[in-house]
């Protein structure tokens, strides 16, 4: 047990991981107080009946960190920010321009994010009035004054944009993968209401098929831990070098190819996605146009998150994301022309173009594979779930896979930060 604290007894030891672990806390703090501050016209009491009854809100709540059951000042949560972050990377392979400033480092960078806040903004106005007409429909909105509906519009917008700041925060001040913390925050803070909900309804006959559900989350975790940490190693060599007339040995190392680059992003932005033709179906189903009516009723049959349809556009959705967002953070022609200008070479392939040919190679297989997978164990609750009849745990893979996910980049990064602390100490 002493060792299993031991990192982190060792990191309050140090003033700046110790600074920043506290701001870290307190910024959780805030966040999950934020998160039972209600929004005033608003039914709660019927809105936790209403999430209780449909799965697909019930998915937006646990995501929410169950600030749409509360339906508090964070209702939104980080939809609209992550929808926004989407659209300017799709922006980014599409525009010269947004390229350019993306590969102009940390100000380029930084302006790109500049740009998706401002996006956030009209993105969460929408979304906001999108979640007031589906509260309105079902007759849970007690505010009928304009003055009262555009307050709570106003206050679902601001909610959005102080969980983007305090994410902001976490990623400057504190540990690191703010955004992707917060979210992780909220998952946890609605587990026990999700198994709460699963034990109220236990018989025998459930509790065989709980059993078999929590066999398969451990069996789960564990995959999901072997697939993040596999790598696929590329031999490097750099060329014989002489120095004080005294040649130097061949220096050989690697370069480490992840399985999974991506990390929990694709995730994230397949739920983000995959939610919508759902709620769509909600307001074209109560449309006085007779097209949309049927289409509407036609997604709501279908499309729902145990439904085939649904199913399908998640796995397929989280595979494009895969890929998408692997070219994103991994560009095979630059890291070629790193190794060239270093003198390095794979061997048997020639330096620039070639060596960037095979990494692409390689890299669009090992991306499959965690594609497939990520996209499997995504739909695997689900299928689970049809078979065993616990709706509850519908989302148990989709939370599963963001929490351990999330755990192990952030348990990286803390440590780098640990060894960066340590190599200094040693060198002062």
């Amino acid at each position: 047990m002493s060792n299993l604290f031991q990192p982190i007894i060792n990191a309050l030891k140090i003033p700046e991981l110790r600074r920043k672990l506290i701001i870290t806390a307190i910024i959780i703090i805030i966040f999950r107080i934020s998160s039972y501050i209600p929004i005033a016209g608003i039914n709660v009491e019927g809105i936790k009946q209403l999430f209780a009854d449909n799965q697909l809100l019930g998915l937006l709540d646990i995501f929410s960190g169950g600030t749409l059951t509360n339906f508090s000042i964070l209702a939104l949560g980080l939809n609209p920010y992550i929808n926004a972050s989407i659209i300017m990377q799709l922006l980014t392979m599409i525009f010269p321009k947004l390229e350019e400033m993306s590969k102009e480092g940390a100000a380029g960078r930084q302006k790109i994010n500049q740009y998706t806040r401002y996006l956030t903004i009209p993105l969460a106005v929408v979304q906001s009035i999108g979640m007031y007409t589906l509260l309105r429909n079902q007759g849970l909105v007690e505010a009928t004054t304009s003055l009262s509906i555009l307050a709570i519009i106003v206050a679902m917008v601001a909610g959005t944009i102080f969980t983007m700041w305090l994410g902001e925060l976490l990623t400057e001040y504190g540990i690191g993968n703010g955004i992707s913390i917060l979210i992780l925050v909220g998952i946890l803070a609605r587990a026990p209401v999700v198994l709460f909900q699963t034990a109220s309804i236990v018989d025998q006959q459930q509790l065989i098929n709980i059993l078999i559900f929590v066999v398969l989350g451990v069996a789960i975790t564990a995959a999901i831990v072997f697939v993040n940490e596999g790598r696929r190693q590329i031999q490097i060599h750099y060329a014989r070098r002489f120095s004080a007339g005294r040649r130097m040995s061949q220096v050989q190392t690697y370069l480490p190819l992840r399985v999974n680059q991506t990390g929990v992003i694709p995730i994230i932005f397949a739920v983000s996605l995959v939610l919508l033709p759902s709620l769509g179906s909600q307001f074209m189903a109560q449309s006085p146009v007779p097209i949309l009516q049927n289409i509407g009723r036609f997604l709501q049959l279908n499309f729902q998150p145990n439904g085939l349809a649904y199913n399908i556009t998640y796995f397929l959705l989280v595979v494009g994301f895969t890929y998408f967002y692997t070219a994103v953070v991994f560009n095979p022609a630059k890291i070629a022309d790193e190794i060239k200008k270093y003198g390095g070479f794979v061997p048997g392939i020639r330096p620039g173009t070639a060596t960037a040919a095979y990494l692409n190679y390689i890299l669009v297989r090992i991306t499959l594979a965690g594609g497939l997978f990520l996209g499997s164990i995504a739909v695997l609750p689900s299928v689970i779930s049809y078979y065993t009849n616990i709706s509850t745990l519908v989302v148990g893979g989709t939370s599963l896979l963001i929490v351990v996910s999330v755990i192990l980049d952030t348990a990286k990064q803390f440590e780098s930060k640990m060894i960066e602390k340590s190599y200094d100490k040693f060198l002062s």
